[in-house]
């Protein structure tokens, strides 16, 4: 004797068909990657939470005290304020004045004044190449060869960041507003006789 299966009921079939197309959609389907941010885009970031502005952009008296003058964004000192000669702070524990602004700062090792980073070609980081700006930060030294980079720069710790985090930064720096401000050189440390 044969046995012969039965022919299946359309209900089964009809059950069959929705669970296989339950299936294919319940399969994610492979998305395509996420595009990375541009250089300039991961620049800007990095310059937002590295402290950049904290110093390079001056500060103004707003509503609830000093805040960055972000319609002077990364322009550094401005060439407008002269500044008097620092104070003299009586021996001990302080050490450092900063200037209103927060663009000026005097210590042991002089004056230091924040840079321009804004692309201005006369008196920015216009005419600087990405190998200017990477060698400035890896050696310390402006363009990499010439004065030391002075404080409160943080040199050690941006010598942490990647070149292609350094060129990313350049990258963006590349794309903001060209300010021009003539920062001042830097000022040597005040010669002090020694009573004795």
């Amino acid at each position: 004797m044969k046995i012969v299966p039965a022919a299946p009921s359309l209900s089964t079939v009809a059950i069959a068909a929705t669970l296989a197309t339950l299936v294919l959609v319940a399969v994610p389907r492979a998305s395509a990657a996420e595009p990375a941010p541009s250089k300039a885009a991961r620049g800007q970031y990095l310059v937002s939470t590295s402290g950049c502005h904290d110093c390079h952009t001056p500060f103004k008296l707003g509503p609830n005290g000093a805040e960055p003058d972000m319609s002077r964004a990364l322009s550094g000192h401005p060439e407008s304020l002269v500044m008097p000669a620092a104070p003299q702070l009586p021996p001990g524990p302080w050490l450092v004045t900063i200037a209103a602004t927060n663009t000026a700062f005097a210590g042991p090792w002089g004056v230091s004044f924040t840079a321009n980073l804004t692309p201005d070609a006369d008196t920015g980081l216009g005419q600087w190449t990405l190998q200017n700006f990477m060698d400035t930060i890896r050696t310390g030294r402006h363009l990499g060869r010439g004065r030391p980079v002075l404080p409160p720069m943080p040199i050690p710790v941006y010598n942490n960041f990647t070149d292609d985090d350094l060129e990313a930064v350049y990258s963006y720096l590349r794309t903001i507003q060209p300010i021009r401000n003539r920062v001042p050189e830097p000022l040597p440390p005040a010669q002090h006789s020694a009573s004795k």
